[in-house]
């Protein structure tokens, strides 16, 4: 078959799934027409999935052997351990917490927030569709919209720590003699043509990557645990040190949280049968485990710069790459451990790229027929300008964007769970699953554009930033407690929830 045909073939399939009707038809006929008729042609060949967000029908699905059921949890795994959550480990040193203390608060956000994302995951497999295009169930098609742009941001801040951790690690490889700039754009490169291939390709490089990172971790924990300050105490007391623990289980919460608006986009290809609990679990600990693991050797590590001012010299000076190559030793060995290191700033990337190119196909129906190659190129375009802009504050990126992160998806959690446990009594049959593209036959929106509303006025009310202090984050200690996610989930709750049923009763859907 011909590039013209197949491309042709593909722009029939996707107008028809999507309704989008004859006036699509047309507008097709120019450039749009030759782009997607080049990505179908691709397609044909290496499989590079040319209408991804179409949903996955129950008979297009075979059989996954148990074997490849294990990459649900090898993915996150891959995605998660690595430099970007070692970097937010040391948050907790710096918020004057003990190691003990940090390494508790650690483990519960990671659990916490890691919950949230394997509850999400278990929507891809009975309906076949990607996590966005599930939403729609739940906000209605006009909010979101909001939610796909708010995930596009999500994926591409993700992949600007990531190449951030990874540039500077591939700077102190280099002694230097190669600029942060040119490593997060090498790291962005490779990430971004791994992920224009698709999902298999994707999931085939996640399911192994991990294995690389987990032993890299246990030779930190090996050679640096001995310097670990176990001992210290926190200078903190009463409402000041709520505070900073607070501050801290938003900031990890949120980096296990954030995943969630994508996770169901890696188990559509999974067979509608396939057990939910099974889904929940290695979704959960896939995140948690892996995770817990990276930032606790970033608090290891922390503490340890109590004991060692070389540590801390260097770490203040010149960066973390290079502490890494000062805590390691022989020298040589160190520079195989940053090389190595290097790659898990790809891993992130690769995932975050690929989800970031699905929403934006997302956004409109016009968007939807824009190639999602195009939009991944877009994605590559906008984590470069962030990575490149935010190279020298990498913790004050990561203070602001992890908690921004755990805000607004602990709303989005809360209205994807009352819908379907409360609405939807927790079954599949309850869903018109035909009508994921039909904003006739989807729900308006209003009860979750409204609870969404009013939950993001909350969690300005009592989030902790370094550029802004809410009013009941302020009340908590003198650097101020942020109890965004706590006071956002409760409100969103009682918004949600009856706004719901009037719009039920009301509109009828």
């Amino acid at each position: 078959m011909s590039a013209e045909k197949v491309g042709e073939q593909a722009t029939s399939t996707s107008l028809s799934s999507g309704g989008l009707g004859n006036t699509a038809i047309k507008s097709e006929r120019g450039l749009l027409a030759k782009l997607r008729a080049f990505e179908a042609s691709l397609d044909s060949k290496l499989g590079i999935e040319s209408e991804a967000i179409t949903r996955k029908l129950p008979e297009e699905k075979g059989p996954v052997p148990w074997h490849h059921e294990l990459t649900m949890f090898f993915l996150w795994a891959s995605g998660t351990m690595n430099t970007s959550c070692f970097a937010t480990g040391f948050l907790g040193w710096e918020f004057g917490l003990t190691l003990r203390q940090s390494i508790l608060i650690t483990i519960f956000a990671s659990i916490l927030g890691g919950a949230a994302t394997g509850f999400a995951a278990t929507f891809g497999a009975p309906t076949g569709l990607r996590q966005i295009s599930m939403s729609r169930y739940a906000f209605g098609w006009w909010p979101n919209k909001v939610i796909a742009a708010l995930n596009t941001i999500v994926q591409i801040g993700w992949a600007s720590v990531a190449c951030i951790t990874g540039g500077l690690a591939l700077t102190a490889v280099a002694d230097g003699h190669i600029s942060l700039i040119v490593g997060i754009v090498i790291l962005a490169v490779v990430a971004t043509v791994i992920s224009f291939i698709g999902l298999k390709a994707i999931l085939i490089y996640e399911r192994y990557a991990w294995f690389v990172f987990f032993i890299i971790f246990m030779i930190f924990f090996g050679m640096t645990s001995k310097y670990a300050d176990n001992s210290t105490p926190t200078e903190l007391k009463g409402a000041n040190l709520r505070g900073q623990v607070l501050s801290l289980i938003a900031i990890v919460y949120g980096s296990s949280a954030s995943w969630q608006t994508m996770a169901s986009d890696y188990y559509v290809h999974y067979p509608v049968n396939i057990s939910r609990l099974k889904v929940f679990l290695m979704t959960t600990f896939g995140i948690a485990i892996p995770t817990s693991i990276g930032m606790i050797a970033g608090c290891v590590v922390s503490s340890g710069m109590n004991n060692r001012s070389d540590w801390k010299e260097v770490y203040e000076n010149d960066g973390l790459g290079f502490l890494i190559q000062t805590m390691i030793y022989p020298r040589g060995f160190a520079k195989l451990i940053l090389t190595l290191l290097v790659l898990s700033g790809i891993n992130v990337n690769v995932i975050s790229i690929y989800s970031a190119a699905i929403s934006c196909q997302q956004f409109a129906r016009p968007f939807a027929r824009v190639p999602r190659f195009i939009w991944i190129i877009v994605c590559f375009a906008a984590i470069l300008g962030l990575a490149v802009g935010g190279r020298e504050k990498l913790n004050t990126y990561l203070q602001n964007f992890l908690s921004l992160l755990g805000y607004w998806c602990s709303q989005y959690f809360v209205i994807l769970f009352s819908e379907h446990v409360i609405f939807r009594k927790m079954n599949f049959n309850n869903y018109d699953l035909e009508a994921w593209n039909d904003p006739k036959r989807l729900p308006v929106g209003i009860a979750a554009g409204t609870a969404f509303a009013i939950g993001i006025i909350a969690w300005v009310m009592g989030m902790v930033e370094t550029w802004y202090v809410g009013p009941l984050g302020k009340l908590i200690g003198d650097s101020g407690g942020d109890i965004a996610n706590e006071f956002t989930f409760v409100v969103t709750a009682l918004v949600y929830i009856p706004a719901r049923y009037l719009e039920k009763r009301i509109i009828g859907r």
